[in-house]
Order: C-alpha cells, then sequence, then structure tokens
C-alpha cells in the first residue's frame, strides 16, 4: 500500500488549528480499495474536527494527549512486560511491530475456513471483499454521536489485518502487538467479515504503541460468532484509544471481552448495532488501575443499538482502582420502533481500594418499543470489610483474602469469555499479578468517591 501523502490530505486552514497540525504529522496512505472510503473519511473528519473537552461524550476524559501533533516519547522497557497470555493454546499468530504487520515472525496466513491479508498487502488489490466493509461501519457508527479518532483511523491507518470467515474456525486467531520505536504514532484498522454460520475467536495481547488509534469493523451475518478477547496488559505509559464497530445479524453472537491493567490514558469505544431478529451481543471489561505508578485514566464508552426482535445486549464493565486512578464509564442502550421484545442489561461497578480514587459513570437508556426488558446499574464501594474479616476468621491471611475479594468483584465480566480455557488462564494471571501486589493493595478505604 502506497503511503504517498493525499494531495487533498492537508486541509486549507489556518495551520495553528489542532485538526490541520494532526494531519500534517501524518503520512497519509492514498489506498487502493481504500482510496474511497479514506477521502469520506477526511471530509466527515474536516466537518466534526477533533473532540474538544466540553463535548457531551469527552466529558470525563481529556483529548488533549489524543489531539496532540506528536505522542509523548515512550522508551521500549521489556522489564515492564508481563509474560505472553495464551502460549499455551493452539493458535493462529499475527504479529505486528509498530503497528506494521511482521511476516517473519507470523504465522502462515491461512487456516480452514479463513481467508487472511494484511491491509498494507491487500489494499492494492482493487476487488478484494474488504472494500465492502472497509471504513462503512465505522461511518454508520457516527450517528447520533461523532467518533473523530475513529474517522482519523480510517483515513490514516497504514495497516491491520482482514480476516473473512466461511466456517467454524478450530483455533484462535492471535493479534500479537510489539514495540520498537518509542515515538511510535500507530493506526491500525482491523476487518472482519463472519459469513452466515461461521464461528471465530479473535485474539488481543501486547502494547501497540506509544500513542495508539485502533479500529476494529466486525460485520457478522445471520448466525455467526465471534468472540473476541483483548488483553493489553503491559506498560504503564501507555496512551492509546480502541474502537469497536459492530453489525450483528439475525440469531447472530457477539461477545468482546477486555482486561485493562495500568497505562496513562485508555479508552475504549463500543458501538454495536443489532440489525437482526433473534441475536445476542455482549461487551465486558475488568480493569486495574494503580495511580501510584503513574496518573492513569481509563474510560469505556459503550453505545448499542438493538434494531430488531427479541435480541439480548449485556454489558458488563468491573473496575478495581487506586491511588488516585479514575474510572469512566459511559453507557448507552438505544432501542429503536419496532424492536420489541428486547432484553438489554447493563451494570458498571468500581472497587476503590483508597479515597484518592474516583469512578465516573453515565448509564443511559432510550427506549422507543413498549415490550421490552431493560436495566442499568452502577455501584462504587469498598472491599467488604465483613467478608474480609470472615476470610480472616477462617484462616486466610489478609493479603491473600484482599486478594480473593478482588477477583470475587472481577468474576462477572470474566464469565463473559465463554471458552474455559482462556478464561482460566485470565484468572490465573490476575491472581499472579495480584498476589505479587497484594501487600500494597489497601483494603481500609473508606468513603471512596463517585459521580454519576
Amino acid at each position: 500500500m502506497s503511503t504517498t501523502t493525499l494531495a487533498s490530505a492537508k486541509p486549507e486552514t489556518a495551520p495553528q488549528e489542532p485538526l490541520a497540525l494532526r494531519l500534517a504529522a501524518l503520512d497519509l496512505p492514498v489506498g487502493g480499495f481504500t482510496r474511497a472510503a479514506r477521502a469520506d473519511a477526511l471530509t466527515r473528519l474536516q466537518a466534526m474536527g477533533l473532540p474538544k473537552g466540553r463535548d457531551e461524550y469527552w466529558r470525563y476524559t481529556n483529548p488533549a494527549a489524543f489531539n496532540q501533533p506528536q505522542p509523548n516519547a515512550l522508551p521500549v522497557d521489556e522489564s515492564v512486560l508481563d509474560s505472553p497470555l495464551f502460549t499455551s493454546i493452539d493458535r493462529l499468530r499475527l504479529v505486528f511491530v509498530d503497528g506494521r504487520f511482521d511476516a517473519a515472525a507470523s504465522d502462515e496466513l491461512k487456516g480452514e475456513g479463513l481467508e487472511i491479508a494484511s491491509l498494507a498487502t491487500a489494499d492494492a488489490q482493487a476487488d478484494h471483499w474488504a472494500a465492502g466493509v472497509y471504513g462503512k461501519l465505522e461511518t454508520a457508527g457516527q450517528t447520533p454521536v461523532a467518533r473523530p479518532f475513529a474517522a482519523l483511523n480510517t483515513l490514516a491507518a497504514t495497516d491491520g489485518v482482514l480476516i473473512r470467515v466461511t466456517g467454524k474456525v478450530s483455533r484462535p486467531v492471535h493479534l500479537v502487538y510489539r514495540r520498537s520505536d518509542p515515538l511510535a504514532d500507530v493506526h491500525l484498522h482491523h476487518v472482519l467479515k463472519l459469513e452466515a454460520g461461521s464461528e471465530l475467536t479473535l485474539l488481543e495481547t501486547g502494547m501497540v504503541g506509544a500513542r495508539s488509534n485502533a479500529v476494529i469493523e466486525a460485520d457478522l451475518a445471520k448466525g455467526a460468532q465471534l468472540h473476541h478477547i483483548a488483553a493489553k496488559r503491559a506498560g504503564y505509559q501507555k496512551v492509546g484509544i480502541s474502537q469497536i464497530f459492530a453489525r450483528v445479524d439475525a440469531e447472530a453472537l457477539f461477545k468482546s471481552f477486555n482486561l485493562q491493567v495500568n497505562g496513562t490514558l485508555m479508552r475504549n469505544e463500543s458501538v454495536l448495532e443489532i440489525v437482526g431478529d433473534d441475536a445476542v451481543a455482549h461487551i465486558a471489561a475488568a480493569v486495574l488501575g494503580d495511580g501510584r505508578v503513574g496518573p492513569f485514566h481509563q474510560d469505556d464508552t459503550v453505545f448499542i443499538t438493538h434494531a430488531a426482535e427479541r435480541c439480548e445486549s449485556r454489558q458488563v464493565y468491573k473496575k478495581v482502582l487506586k491511588s488516585g486512578a479514575r474510572g469512566v464509564f459511559q453507557g448507552k442502550i438505544l432501542v429503536k420502533p419496532g424492536a420489541q421484545k428486547t432484553d438489554g442489561y447493563q451494570i458498571s461497578q468500581a472497587l476503590l481500594l483508597d479515597d484518592d480514587s474516583e469512578f465516573l459513570a453515565k448509564p443511559e437508556l432510550e427506549i422507543y418499543a413498549d415490550d421490552v426488558k431493560c436495566s442499568h446499574g452502577s455501584t462504587t464501594g469498598a472491599l467488604d470489610e465483613t467478608a474480609l474479616f470472615y476470610l480472616r476468621s477462617r484462616g486466610v491471611p489478609k493479603e491473600r483474602a484482599t486478594v480473593l475479594l478482588v477477583l470475587s468483584f472481577l468474576a462477572a465480566a470474566l464469565e463473559e469469555v465463554d471458552d474455559l480455557r482462556l478464561r482460566d488462564e485470565i484468572s490465573e494471571r490476575l491472581d499472579e499479578w495480584l498476589t505479587s501486589r497484594a501487600s500494597e493493595l489497601d483494603p481500609s478505604g473508606n468513603g471512596a468517591s463517585a459521580k454519576a
């Protein structure tokens, strides 16, 4: 894929304007089959501009670090990396270094029921199947809420993986992210197209770049199943935004789970549209933030649209915060007219381990059908002192009791991972991580701050 700068990519605006500076710092791809989508994304981005702190969906998260032309340098320090997850599982590994596909470090791009290519390679093919998906779901996801960084990604993405699934794929596809450049400003765009009745498990691990902007577009046809697990656990100064746009057709199943441990500023946006009857869409996250190792701000923003009958959605978000860490949850369920028998559930909960941490929640329901079952809830609190006393009275050491209570708090989110092998590995790794830091967990935090 050519990376010659688009002639139209430099908007005729004053150079001091943030968007002009942001675009000027990028070497924008021309694109092959993506050319029209990139040009459209540029037009949309120029119309909406970069987000500001006063924007409704950015009121809890300062977008300045995403708006600035260059990322702050983040030294490549392997000592802060956890040992990799999922290494004991048979999987198809696709490695990206600083946002570029590394064929030499990856497995062969083939598998039963799979058609795989890197975006950088496939973009030269004018008739590639991904031409019908790239940028389409992202564009649809701009209504009713503008998402400028998703449009920027469609414009600027230099690589990603394109996966077309035609059958039930037995082994997961594992996207492994690595870093080598302390100034890597990465734009990755993945496209997944699941044909009727197909099934895929997609794993993501590692650290994408000093700053990252990643998009997944997932188009699920009738009866398809996608299980997505992202465990980007490494690095204390990570700055990144991840965005998932999914279209879920009749009788299809979409499930996504995100594990986030530390990182300076992370925002995860999920825009799911249920368009076929009897479909299911679940999204969940387990977040652990410790402000003692550096500033921690983590934002989950979710928008699920029900546009069909007898469909189910679940949002399950659990955050454990300490030492001034801040967590944000903004979740919405929109039930369109005619989407009868909708079952929508949303829960966001924070466990604050001291008085300095903060959780901000904004749950929303917007319903235009009269035969539905929708609910939302949000709670914030400290460790249960009664439960802690009970465990200690049974001979469990205080540090171990604290770890067990934290794991119990996170359990509901982990249960959204259907594959027991993957769930057990994540749970075991969380246990190890918490146990190694048990002496730092302060179970005495009462009167923790919460805003909704």
